[in-house]
């Protein structure tokens, strides 16, 4: 149930601050985490089996979660034109954190394999430190004042899947968000 956890929970916890972010706010931000794993999502947002109730898949779920960042952003930032409030997506990176710590198996071959490729494994991602830099980035610099809307990684704007640039598409997961968390009937 990513979708709910990534998606709904941030979308409403915005649509709430919404009001106030617009009326304080000289240059106001509204960070998203994503990741490029929207690229994944190749069936898109199945509105009628958006929870994947009737075929769950871990991949595809979170594939899904992550194009709704990106599409949540979008259609925010087209509803918040005229204002001084922008909003960014971003994939981090793969970011070396304790995520994975009670992942997987208990036995003793499962805890050898950890050991050793984590040196590995290591090698090939961020430090949490680095991996918060895109997002620091989004909220302080003063020149992406004009670029709300856009997504990032390594604190360059970069393209999303064409999936993620459907602004209909955008329009559409909004209303439904609206919908599920008890905004609109």
């Amino acid at each position: 149930y990513q979708f709910g956890v990534n998606h709904l929970g941030h979308f409403l916890l915005t649509y709430l601050l919404l009001d106030l972010m617009k009326s304080t706010s000289d240059d106001g931000r509204i960070i998203n985490v994503s990741s490029t794993a929207h690229s994944w999502c190749r069936k898109g947002i199945q509105f009628e089996d958006i929870n994947m109730d009737k075929s769950y898949n871990a991949s595809d779920s979170y594939s899904r979660s992550k194009l709704s960042n990106i599409l949540f952003t979008l259609e925010l930032s087209r509803r918040l034109e005229g204002s001084k409030v922008s909003t960014f997506s971003l994939h981090p990176g793969v970011v070396n954190t304790e995520l994975f710590r009670n992942f997987g198996s208990n036995s003793r071959f499962y805890r050898a394999v950890q050991r050793c490729t984590k040196p590995m494994f290591c090698a090939l991602t961020k430090t949490p430190c680095q991996g918060a830099q895109t997002s620091v980035h989004c909220a302080v610099a003063p020149q992406l004042a004009t670029d709300s809307g856009k997504y990032f990684s390594d604190c360059k704007p970069v393209e999303t899947s064409a999936m993620a640039s459907d602004k209909n598409l955008a329009r559409k997961l909004w209303a439904s968000s609206e919908v599920m968390v008890g905004l609109e009937s």
